[in-house]
């Protein structure tokens, strides 16, 4: 284990490179009861379809879910518990969003199967997938990094996306076509200090978002990514909740503050319909301007 003091001044080294970079640039949701029936959704730019987003209970996964469902979509919710995908379902179908909800550990094949089965049986089909799922069992040094972290990480972090939209694309041809949409993070852009392994991870996102949506285009499939910056969720509360390292981080964001998970569902509704019609093998960044260039 790493002393706080060790951690905090790897954090610190972070900022001061990310400010100097900136100043110069399978079940269902409710084991007992079944899914409450789908409403109607309201109409909108993406109305008739069916999107999957994992881990979409809270943070930035919840934030997509909801907006797409706003635009229209049929939305399958997932989340590895049962009682958070039940709360999150309830709170948006009370306001009358068409969505559904399954347990889904993502690196369990058959709560994957099972994931895309259940939006089959509910909705009928599936015209989008949003991977947003990832893990972090590590915090230090790169070099120090235990190969069962490794592993760990880029199992569900890389690994199972591909594996998510492998199992999607057959699904989607039955539709004529689909959209699907990778969730990275700045730090794949610029590594985050004591998060080296994950930020690498995230690095990947860029590139398996190129070469599947090349590989996809004949199908009509677009494939694009989405880097947030740093987001008011429970993942980023080191760097939001501290106010010392908070202000320091703020140095490094021009808009001078941090992102709501609300403002991450947008732009994916937005690459998800046919406005991005012409947009595939994308990373689009959604960061408060802060630097992010490879």
């Amino acid at each position: 284990m790493m002393s706080s003091s060790i951690m905090s001044r790897m954090l610190q080294n972070s900022l001061s490179v990310l400010t100097a970079k900136t100043a110069t640039s399978p079940r269902l949701f409710s084991s007992s009861t079944p899914c409450p029936a789908a409403t109607d959704p309201p109409a909108g730019k993406l109305s008739g379809k069916v999107a999957i987003v994992t881990a979409s209970t809270d943070g930035i996964g919840f934030g997509i879910a909801e907006n797409l469902a706003r635009h229209g979509a049929h939305v399958m919710l997932s989340s590895r518990k049962a009682d958070n995908v039940t709360a999150a379902v309830e709170k948006l179908q009370a306001d009358g969003l068409s969505v559904s909800g399954t347990v889904c550990h993502v690196g369990k094949q058959g709560d994957r199967s099972n994931l895309f089965q259940q939006t089959v049986d509910k909705f009928g089909g599936l015209d989008i997938l949003v991977s947003n799922a990832a893990v972090n069992p590590y915090f230090g040094p790169t070099l120090d990094c235990p190969e069962d972290a490794w592993d760990k990480i880029f199992e569900i972090n890389v690994k199972v996306a591909f594996l998510l939209f492998k199992e999607s694309v057959p699904l989607m041809l039955q539709r004529g076509g689909g959209s699907a949409v990778f969730v990275s993070s700045i730090g794949g852009f610029q590594p985050i200090s004591a998060l080296g392994p994950y930020s690498v991870s995230k690095t990947a996102l860029f590139g398996l978002t190129k070469v599947l949506a090349s590989e996809a285009a004949a199908d009509n499939i677009r494939v694009n990514c989405i880097a947030p910056g740093i987001i008011q969720t429970k993942f980023a509360a080191a760097l939001t909740d501290n106010e010392d390292i908070a202000d320091r981080v703020l140095e490094t964001v021009p808009l001078g503050r941090f992102g709501q998970p609300s403002e991450m569902g947008g732009i994916v509704s937005f690459l998800a319909s046919e406005e991005a019609s012409y947009v595939t093998g994308e990373t689009i960044v959604l960061a408060g301007g802060m630097n992010a260039r490879l």
